[in-house]
């Protein structure tokens, strides 16, 4: 059964390593067999890798995008170690990954990862609310501390 993908005006889309751009109108396209492919909204650029989380997203999509997926095992190892050294809470999310990277399902440890980085997102907005917290007498204003 084809799969049908309709993109957005100058939307992209990776088919098997081509980054393709859509024209200035909406369009629909049937695929017919079997390939590798990412749509703009679940790629992550490596510009736009800004924390340890994404960096690991893009060694995925680099996994599932190469002919052979194997080259790029040993920099998900070490990303991955990095990240469970830094937030062991992360561990779940990395064997949720490596379970699919075992089964060779690349597409859905490319899922995975999406969800490490909200995770990830999640733990940076604890940390800056924690950060935020109820301030001192002394860190309030003057006229709220006369209050």
């Amino acid at each position: 059964m084809p799969l049908r993908i309709e993109l957005k005006p100058n939307e992209r889309l990776i088919i098997n390593g081509a980054l393709i751009r859509n024209g200035d109108r909406r369009s629909v396209f049937m695929i017919e067999n079997q390939c590798k492919f990412l749509r703009e909204s679940e790629i992550i650029f490596e510009g736009d890798a800004d924390t340890a989380a994404k960096r690991l997203c893009v060694t995925l999509q680099l996994i599932y995008l190469a002919d052979n997926p194997a080259e790029a095992d040993d920099l998900f190892v070490r990303q991955a170690n990095q990240l469970m050294e830094a937030a062991p809470s992360m561990a779940p999310y990395i064997l949720a990954i490596q379970d699919e990277l075992s089964a060779r399902q690349y597409h859905r440890a490319v899922k995975r990862g999406r969800d490490l980085v909200a995770y990830e997102r999640s733990l940076q907005a604890h940390l800056e609310t924690a950060q935020d917290g109820p301030r001192t007498q002394e860190e309030m204003p003057e006229k709220a501390r006369e209050e």
